[in-house]
């Protein structure tokens, strides 16, 4: 049916919004179950003609992992289709506040250093918006489902005419699960509802599958196919200007921006650490410039394959990912700069590099997509029962905090708990640790990182935890990082973990990789005493002896700098043969 018969215009009064031909089509008297199988298919959906409505007709459009201008569908789309549009952003109690914790291990939902490069995010969203003549609602100490179904109220109450709501589709449990309220409440109150897929370089819709349930189980697979038969949708521009807020939602009723410590349980005033890789803003604003910077301003680019497995300063690597994760830097807007610097500097492996790591964020998220809940699941997407997992959590917090006596384990998982931020290597390495080393289950520590790092994404980190637990995507059972080798490879000269143990400063070189091997009179003159001012290590696996002996012959240049796998974004090494010793 048209949107102009009136079978859909009966549709629309009784809250029935999209065409029989969709199948994605929102029957809420069919119940949850109905609803679940649809939103396995992605199909397109009608765009409901606001013209012909009596009254003002309002967009609400509920911004999510989606805070940018740029590239922006949902913003296109309710710019092009309203009289008003109302950008709304809620910082959901159930993720955002001091008393929302993580499923199963109860860690703090999100800490305060993602908390704070969030808000950073939405301050500076509301300015961009502001600038173009519209404004961002900002709603608190509720959830999205509250948020949405009392604009919407006030919108009606108002007899602001014919309102609808848009938003980005996601793919993961929470996420999907506050859609599916959102219908419920649009659906009471005869609401039209749109949505959009921004998530990936690739559209999901362009993908070269019958369905996502045919999504190829590696990588390799997945990315050969794409490349060859898709083509990257053009960006979307940013708008010169924006319809205006509805005039009851102007000045003082837009809602305030919250206090960090309203936010994160563990709330200090001491929010920023000088050591950090990560000394960037969160925000839309912040990323372009960080873009600018990273390919035009200093070509770092161009040698991106070379510098990305380093470990200090905040130039080894792009560090777009904490902005891709909220979504202020869209996909699409790194690769069309990535592919303009090629044609007017340079095109080598370490341009294509990025688009490579933009691929695998791509894969993790139609994984997610194919596999569902079962990402979350112990036994992980490949259902791999009867693995003696422990649930120590002494052992655990030893890690969490940076205790373990492996001083490259060590620096890592302090990086991490001070600046919201680690390496791809170190996020390798202490993940096989947790798994390999020690045996415990891989959800505490995909949890710890959900908790703290600053680019969490749900499909890459439990995509990579399911990935190194060997229950998920091309798992080896065998793949175990050596500690002491990988210490050796990149941190030769040990100034990392002098950065952030400090306690072993006194050592030089590579001798502070293993503390527990020097003499005693070299720990007293380096001012360590083991078991007191620094554990003992935890563990020491017979295969480290291997390595061992090389301490005291180390190099200061790094070996094999492109080996292994990127934590979020891996690498064709990680994806191919399992010939190489870690």
């Amino acid at each position: 049916f048209s949107v102009s018969t009136p079978m859909n215009r009966l549709l629309v009064q009784r809250g029935y919004f999209y065409t029989f031909t969709d199948i994605q089509v929102s029957f809420f008297s069919a119940g949850t179950n109905f609803l679940h199988s649809l939103r396995r298919y992605q199909h397109r959906e009608v765009t409901p003609t606001m013209e012909a409505t009596r009254g003002k007709s309002v967009v609400i459009y509920l911004m999510r992992n989606d805070l940018r201008v740029h590239d922006n569908e949902c913003l296109q789309w309710a710019h092009q289709n309203s009289d008003f549009v109302i950008p709304l952003f809620c910082f959901d109690k159930s993720i955002l506040s001091p008393t929302a914790v993580t499923w199963h291990y109860k860690f703090a939902k999100t800490a305060m250093h993602r908390a704070k490069f969030i808000l950073e995010s939405v301050s500076d969203l509301r300015e961009s918006l502001r600038e173009l003549g519209s404004d961002l609602v900002v709603r608190t100490e509720q959830t999205a489902k509250e948020a949405v179904s009392d604009i919407i109220s006030l919108c009606q109450e108002k007899n602001e005419g014919h309102v609808a709501l848009v938003y980005q589709r996601e793919i993961t449990k929470e996420e999907t699960d506050v859609e599916a309220e959102l219908m419920k409440v649009c659906e009471a109150k005869k609401v039209i509802v749109k949505s959009f897929w921004g998530l990936t370089l690739y559209h999901l819709e362009d993908l070269p599958f019958a369905s996502v349930k045919f999504l190829p189980d590696t990588y390799t697979e997945f990315r050969k196919t794409v490349e060859a038969k898709c083509r990257v949708r053009p960006l979307i521009p940013a708008p010169d200007c924006l319809k205006s807020l509805p005039a009851f939602l102007k000045d003082d009723h837009v809602g305030r921006m919250p206090a960090l410590k309203e936010l994160a349980k563990d709330y200090s005033e001491e929010t920023a650490d000088s050591r950090s890789a990560f000394p960037f803003s969160g925000g839309e604003t912040a990323a372009l410039k960080r873009l600018n910077q990273y390919l035009w301003d200093t070509d770092l680019v161009a040698r991106y394959k070379e510098t990305r497995n380093g470990l200090i300063g905040s130039d080894y690597s792009t560090k777009f990912s904490p902005w891709l994760a909220v979504g202020a830097l869209s996909p699409g807007k790194v690769f069309d700069c990535i592919k303009r610097y090629e044609t007017e500097c340079t095109a080598n492996q370490s341009t294509y590099w990025v688009i490579f790591e933009l691929l695998w964020r791509d894969y993790f998220k139609f994984v997610s997509l194919k596999y569902g809940n079962s990402i979350f699941y112990l036994s992980g997407i490949m259902r791999k029962t009867g693995l003696p997992w422990k649930r120590d959590m002494m052992a655990f917090e030893q890690w969490q905090y940076g205790q373990t006596g492996v001083p490259f384990v060590d620096a890592n998982m302090r990086e991490l708990l001070y600046t919201g931020w680690m390496s791809n290597r170190g996020r390798q390495n202490v993940a096989s640790f947790l798994v390999k080393d020690l045996g415990l289950d891989w959800r505490m520590g995909a949890e710890w990182f959900e908790s703290l790092l600053l680019d969490h994404d749900v499909s890459s980190n439990y995509g990579n935890w399911n990935y190194s637990a060997g229950v998920g995507n091309d798992p080896r059972e065998n793949r175990k990082f050596n500690m002491i080798k990988q210490a050796l490879d990149y941190d030769a000269d040990g100034d990392f973990v002098r950065l952030w143990v400090p306690e072993l400063a006194g050592l030089k070189g590579a001798k502070v990789h293993t503390p527990w091997l020097l003499s005693s009179s070299e720990l007293k003159h380096a001012g360590v005493t083991l078991g007191e001012n620094y554990p003992k290590p935890m563990v020491c696996p017979p295969e480290w002896s291997r390595h061992t002996s090389k301490v005291k012959d180390s190099r200061k240049t790094p070996r094999a700098q492109h080996r292994g796998i990127d934590f979020y974004f891996k690498s064709p090494e990680g994806a191919g043969s399992s010939k190489k010793r870690y």
